[in-house]
């Protein structure tokens, strides 16, 4: 190795060490908080922003959340998915909504998921400002890059999901 390149590589070190040690939970960030709080405020825990993120993706109730999640994973796997989603992937400022729906879509979508998993993702992808022209313009991108069947598979779903919500729409007499 280039001893520049390990000089480097061992100040690197050096500096990520230092600056864990000087927090407590050693990630660099006090324990509770969220990238996004505002200053003044409670911190929330990850836990408390991971709820908040599955009330999003289902819909629900903050409250309602952690016994959903329980009833369709189990309680070890609810509380990891909890956490991870408390994390700064779904809090931080630099991804906007419709950003991140479209990660997330894309994801679901690379890993051959569709069905219910992906239309709860379509129904906040819509809420945070995509339509169907952007979905179907984003299946069309995607089936160059992972392929036609995986694109057609998520394509479907998306069909489905908004003909579905089209006949909703027609039938509400509001």
């Amino acid at each position: 190795m280039d001893p520049a390149r390990g000089q480097l590589l061992v100040h690197r070190a050096r500096v990520v060490t230092v600056a864990a040690a000087a927090v407590p939970g050693g990630h660099g960030q006090r324990p509770g908080t969220a990238m996004s709080d505002p200053p003044g405020t409670r911190a929330r825990s990850r836990r408390e922003n991971g709820v908040s993120a599955y009330a999003k993706i289902f819909a629900v109730p903050e409250q309602e959340v952690p016994a959903a999640l329980v009833a369709r994973v189990g309680p070890v796997f609810a509380e990891e998915a909890l956490q991870a989603a408390g994390g700064a992937g779904w809090s931080s400022p630099a991804l906007t909504g419709r950003e991140r729906s479209i990660t997330i879509i894309t994801a679901l979508a690379a890993q051959g998921v569709a069905g219910d998993r992906l239309a709860a993702h379509l129904r906040l992808g819509l809420q945070n400002g995509l339509d169907q022209d952007a979905l179907a313009a984003l299946m069309a991108l995607l089936a160059i890059y992972l392929g036609y069947a995986k694109a057609s598979l998520a394509m479907e779903t998306i069909h489905g999901y908004m003909s579905e919500g089209s006949r909703s729409a027609a039938s509400d007499p509001s």
